[in-house]
């Protein structure tokens, strides 16, 4: 069995597709209407979908809620660097 994430936990729930609410969360290191990338107790998770915003942020309690439609969750593997594009990428989708 993995020990990755041995002792941590995360919550991940969806409604819908359209109401997504995230716990363990760390940081939010990058987002736009189209994807997120959050800083998570069990690593590094990318979410996908359109018109996507955060409708509530709470770091101290590790919490996330993200509005929109919802295509896809995935989360990078250990060690991997998240692939942000950047101001001029995302300027020159």
């Amino acid at each position: 069995m993995n020990d990755q994430g041995r002792g941590k936990l995360q919550e991940v729930h969806m409604h819908n597709r359209k109401l997504l609410e995230i716990s363990g969360v760390n940081n939010v290191e990058s987002f736009d209407s189209e994807e997120f990338l959050l800083k998570t107790e069990l690593g590094h998770l990318t979410i996908r979908g359109q018109n996507l915003h955060i409708k509530n942020l709470n770091l101290e309690q590790g919490l996330v809620a993200i509005e929109g439609v919802v295509n896809s969750l995935s989360y990078l593997n250990p060690g991997s660097q998240p692939k942000t594009k950047g101001f001029i990428g995302k300027l020159f989708k």
